[in-house]
């Protein structure tokens, strides 16, 4: 099969350029793949390219590239196609829409696949008749803005598949957005086996790793952590990344007086090599589209102590077995939970071999033959369009278009009306 990626950035970094990565650099070994990134702002990915994989770009955004699009005069006005409702709108223009536009009609390939709600817009709304079109969801639907959701509800209508990251999410979007011939799986993202020994359990560090953002909720992991450091000071504290949350964090390790305690990392790349410096990961968050980092620190055979959150945490840790799930925004349980581990070192040491043993499932040749095999079946079956309706067929048009129609269907019924009354 000839399969195509559509990404937002390619040459950026974050987890869905990873796991995208990934999953082309394995569906590689077997099929032709590439990757079309909507903008390159540098000369190479940020992030090791995937092997055996075409990377090509729409709107080029080097400063001292010949083929700069920066300062067109389509790139000033605002997109069309792709959803306001989409938290990248503002990045995106005129400029965009006819790039995109034109780059899927003159797409020939078995499978288009989009990796955020807007591009997942522009492939139902643009690709050929006769491509299979998929779209990646790597957030859950309730993330989701009511105005994006919305439009989704009947743009996401003419895609052949719907992929989520969990199997919670797919019964949201099976069971709210109501897409009758739209498959509706879950796919879990995939992590690559650790290239590094695993962790053996002994050394005295709990690891986190993410954004530093509200919804993260480091600043329950520290104050859960001033609670074990009470019991057992021996014991340390490390959170790597970056975000708007550093200075406040900052400030509250200061303020506990955790200093000798916590440390914060700043970003380290590759973070891999990280966690096999722990004996247990933490995950304080109060949302989880999946949970890429817990699954990052299983593979290296940490156990996780996790909140409970949605929708990842709890299809991914199995409770007691390879980690802990505890109440969402309870520093009392996260410490309770951290403690358990640290003071019982056989039971920390069988939670880390069955963490590295059962995170196996997530690994890239698993997650890309259920893709294929998907793909496949998507590709047989042929696409939505040979059987779309005058309804659904109108989706393709722009909404602005429809607009105009209905705008002047009014005035013909009101000038009707006019006459009559004068008649």
């Amino acid at each position: 099969m000839h399969i195509s990626f559509l990404l937002h950035n390619a040459y950026a970094v974050g987890g869905t350029i990873r796991t995208t990565f990934n999953l082309a650099q394995t569906l590689a070994e077997q099929h032709d793949v590439e990757i079309m990134s909507v903008f390159r702002h540098r000369d190479e990915p940020s992030m090791s390219p995937p092997e055996g994989v075409r990377i090509g770009h729409l709107v080029d955004q080097r400063k001292q590239s010949p083929g700069n699009d920066a300062n067109l005069p389509e790139h000033a006005l605002p997109a069309r196609v792709f959803p306001a409702g989409d938290s990248r709108h503002y990045q995106y223009s005129r400029l965009t829409d006819q790039r995109i536009g034109a780059h899927l009609q003159e797409l020939k390939t078995d499978v288009v696949v989009g990796t955020r709600p807007g591009l997942n817009v522009h492939i139902a709304r643009q690709a050929r008749h006769d491509t299979v079109r998929v779209g990646q969801e790597h957030l859950t639907l309730d993330s989701h803005r009511y105005r994006l959701r919305r439009e989704l509800r009947y743009r996401y209508a003419l895609l052949d598949a719907v992929t989520t990251v969990t199997e919670a999410d797919a019964r949201s979007y099976r069971t709210r957005l109501r897409l009758p011939g739209v498959r509706i799986e879950a796919m879990a993202n995939s992590i690559p086996a650790a290239a590094l020994p695993p962790a053996d359990g002994d050394s005295k560090w709990v690891v986190a790793a993410g954004r530093l953002t509200p919804g993260k909720r480091y600043d329950l992991l520290v104050r859960a952590f001033a609670q074990v450091v009470a019991v057992r000071p021996d014991w340390k504290l490390r959170i790597y990344g970056d975000g708007v949350s550093a200075p406040a964090l900052r400030r509250l390790v200061q303020e506990l007086r955790l200093h000798n305690h916590v440390f914060l990392m700043g970003i380290a790349d590759p973070l891999e090599a990280e966690w096999p410096k722990g004996s247990i990961a933490a995950v304080t968050s109060d949302l989880e589209a999946f949970g890429m980092t817990i699954v990052e620190a299983m593979r290296c055979g940490l156990p996780v102590v996790s909140t409970d959150c949605p929708h990842g945490p709890r299809e991914i840790i199995r409770d007691g077995v390879d980690g802990s799930l505890v109440p969402m925004g309870d520093a009392d349980a996260v410490a309770r939970a951290l403690l358990a581990l640290i003071e019982d070192e056989a039971l920390r040491k069988r939670m880390g071999r069955a963490a590295l043993e059962n995170s196996a499932r997530f690994d890239p040749g698993q997650i890309a033959e259920r893709h294929a095999a998907l793909f496949a079946d998507l590709v047989a079956r042929g696409t939505n369009d040979r059987n779309r309706s005058p309804l659904r067929d109108n989706l393709h048009r722009a909404p602005g278009v429809l607009i105009d129609e209905a705008f002047t269907l009014r005035r013909k019924v009101l000038s009707t009306l006019r006459k009559g009354r004068t008649a």
